[in-house]
């Protein structure tokens, strides 16, 4: 006995060794993957999309990859000729700004300042500084990326030399906007990952009213977010996969979660053994061995849900895939190997004050009882065809607003939930410019057929003007027989009325000739929508196909695999629904990313299977010894109080993104954490218990374990 017990200690130590030097290791990689993120839509696009071949063509027209800032200067009273000149002088100093660590403006720079341009109205000026795109992400002083850095230091020079002469200047334009976007992702790594911990912290204080264990359990989700984090960030680093600001945001929360929802199943479990066993070690031992099934096809069915998304023509939304899946299995890992070895070290006392002794008491002792599942059950046994009409009944009532759901794009500047001088910048530019000024739609064509492109462009409703010259008089310069015609939009080039026009351009053009391309930021913006709505029709099927796999080979029924996926969509369509009547009437949201439904779909019925399947593999262990409804009455009262505190957490630390004011992640978090709870409280708890229990033995269909006594409950090999 005493050999075994050395053993334990010994694997227990090594284990706990093996971590801290792993955290050691991947605990830095967690704060350096900002470092690796990229946030270029036109770089998540097929090679083969129409906008990227025009990027790709285009570069051939100028020297390098051009960021353009927009400098807009305003007075309401109207410009003067001192506004014009300290204008000018200003212009001529943007190549001597310091971006720090002896480096200048002008060293980055894809050409030379442009001129001053006055608005109609005269009173509004127009500058435009173009910053070598390639060169975005080098980094200068103080570990600031040339990108913000150039945005920076501009801001700090007109407001010490223009704005104290009474103008309003603005920083705006696509710089601009991608600057804002690097302040507002600059807390991932530390104020989400903050308070997704501190939020997690308070609940498990709550569902265990322990002070020692919720620690425990928030060590083991570090540590498995250091675990994916020194994978994910040298496979970034390389290129191997892409990261981006968002999937940054959602690996820290998808880890943070499921470590949470996986300990919680494997503590609950313990917990329960130990009421039977004397020795930690045995209680361990059967506790691990009945939580690893249920975990790993979990783990599973999410991670192959995530990988489906290799399948997207986004390299945004590809790039996802692996990171989460890599998330889950850094998870996992933590959740079942240290998590196991510091419930062992600290031995009952971990529980403490609420100790579990031996006392045989179980928690299917519950079942019909006064307690809050004992009574869901019983609710449950006596009247299960109610309870399933009436639970689905209202989840479809919620479904029915699925069709107002938007999902057609946002503007760039929509994205932000706070005021960003970028956003407002856009704003007053487009009081006294064309909306699409600075930003145009560029149009590549054979140089024979350039003057016909010119004509029916400027005639397509939205667009303001088209020329194939830089100027008037210059010919129009040809690369490889080809011309980059330039077309300015009337509205602003993010906007969803953009990518309208766009649409409407190319169909004219595409009479002219299938050799016309149109490309620019409207039409990458267009593809993106394009590519978006292609996936959904193609990965969702992919996804439900897998779960459903994963879910008949664990349960060796295919009725029980049938049952839970239509459950979760149905949940998923009630989630949108609701999501719907509160974006549209209560936060009056502009709309929505076109990849928000397809993310929400991955999330909900990927992690929301989960609680089925914890539900369904104890009913299933249930059904084995009592029979099939007793069995559901059973696995719904152990595992009710679990799930429901599972599906608590994993509700509250996706509404963690919340701290972030991008609407896009805001907009996930209310997304998941209604759908959890919703499938945590009605649809594992009611919806699918009351409809199985209602079929009984054949939800088994078509295992032994289908073929019952009538009416007796006993399995006939039983």
């Amino acid at each position: 006995m005493n050999n075994r017990r050395w053993a334990w200690r010994g694997l227990i130590a090594a284990v706990l060794i093996g971590w801290l030097v792993l955290g050691s290791i991947g605990g830095p990689a967690v704060g350096k993957l900002s470092e690796v993120q990229e946030n270029d839509n036109a770089n998540f696009l097929p090679k083969q999309a129409e906008s990227t071949l025009v990027a790709n063509e285009s570069a051939k027209f100028v020297d390098s990859k051009a960021l353009p800032y927009f400098v807009l200067i305003e007075r309401d009273s109207g410009i003067t000729s001192a506004d014009l000149t300290a204008a000018q002088a200003f212009l001529a100093k943007v190549p001597s700004l310091d971006l720090g660590g002896g480096k200048k403006l002008g060293d980055y720079l894809a050409a030379p300042a442009k001129t001053v341009i006055p608005s109609a109205d005269k009173k509004a000026l127009l500058l435009t500084v173009e910053l070598d795109g390639e060169r975005a992400d080098e980094v200068v002083a103080a570990g600031e990326t040339v990108l913000f850095a150039t945005a920076d230091t501009m801001r700090d020079e007109i407001k010490q030399n223009l704005t104290p002469s009474g103008l309003q200047v603005y920083v705006t334009g696509p710089g601009g906007v991608f600057a804002d976007f690097i302040v507002a992702f600059s807390g991932i790594d530390g104020i989400l990952l903050g308070v997704a911990l501190a939020v997690v912290f308070v609940i498990l204080l709550i569902v265990y009213r322990s002070p020692i264990l919720p620690i425990a359990v928030l060590l083991t989700a570090v540590f498995g977010l250091a675990l994916a984090a020194s994978i994910v960030y040298p496979l970034a680093k390389h290129g191997v996969l892409e990261l981006n600001g968002q999937s940054q945001g959602i690996l820290f929360i998808l880890v943070v979660g499921a470590a949470t929802d996986y300990s919680l199943l494997l503590v609950s479990r313990y917990k329960e053994e130990l009421h039977d066993y004397t020795s930690k070690y045995d209680a361990m031992r059967i506790a691990w061995r009945a939580a690893i099934e249920p975990i790993a096809a979990s783990a599973a069915t999410v991670i192959l849900g995530l990988l489906c998304l290799l399948l997207s023509q986004l390299g945004s939304t590809k790039g996802l895939g692996p990171v989460g899946a890599i998330g889950i299995a850094g998870a996992l890992i933590a959740s079942m190997t240290f998590l196991p070895a510091i419930l062992l070290a600290f031995g009952r006392r971990i529980f403490w004050p609420s100790i579990p002794h031996v006392d045989h008491v179980h928690a299917r002792d519950q079942v019909g009882g006064r307690r809050l599942w004992g009574r869901v059950s019983g609710l449950v046994g006596r009247h299960p065809r109610r309870v399933w009409v009436i639970s689905a009944l209202a989840l479809l009532a919620c479904g029915a607003f699925l069709p107002t759901f938007k999902a057609s794009g946002i503007s760039q500047e929509d994205l932000f939930l706070n005021k960003v001088e970028s956003v407002t910048g856009t704003e007053e530019l487009g009081k006294h410019f064309d909306a699409g000024a600075g930003t145009p739609v560029q149009i590549l064509t054979p140089s024979s057929q350039a003057d016909a492109v010119v004509a029916i462009a400027t005639k397509v409703d939205g667009v303001a003007a088209a020329s194939a010259s830089v100027a008037p008089d210059v010919p129009p310069k040809v690369v490889d027989g080809k011309v980059l015609v330039q077309a300015t939009l009337k509205v602003k080039a993010d906007s969803p009325e953009a990518t309208k026009v766009v649409k409407h351009l190319r169909t004219e053009l595409d009479k002219v000739s299938p050799d016309v391309l149109v490309g620019g930021n409207t039409a990458i913006n267009l593809d993106v929508l394009d590519a978006s709505q292609r996936d959904l029709r193609v990965i969702i099927p992919t996804i439900l196909a897998v779960i459903f796999l994963v879910l008949m080979l664990l349960l060796r029924s295919v009725l029980a695999a049938i049952l839970l996926v239509v459950a979760n969509v149905i949940s998923f369509a009630a989630t949108l629904g609701v999501s719907a009547v509160f974006f549209n009437h209560v936060f009056d949201f502009p709309g929505a990313d076109p990849a928000i439904p397809l993310y929400g779909f991955v999330f909900l019925v990927a992690l929301g299977i989960d609680y089925s399947i914890f539900l369904m593999t104890r009913v299933r262990e249930e059904s084995a010894d009592q029979g099939t409804r007793p069995g559901i009455l059973t696995g719904l009262a152990v595992t009710g109080g679990v799930i429901t505190s599972a599906g608590v957490v994993l509700a509250a630390t996706f509404s963690a993104l919340a701290v972030l004011p991008i609407l896009f992640l805001v907009q996930t978090a209310f997304l998941v954490a209604f759908g959890v709870l919703l499938d945590t409280t009605i649809v594992r708890s009611l919806l699918v218990p009351s409809l199985a229990h209602d079929i009984g033995a054949r939800i088994w269909w078509p295992s032994k374990l289908s073929r019952e006594q009538a009416n007796t409950g006993v399995p006939k090999n039983g």
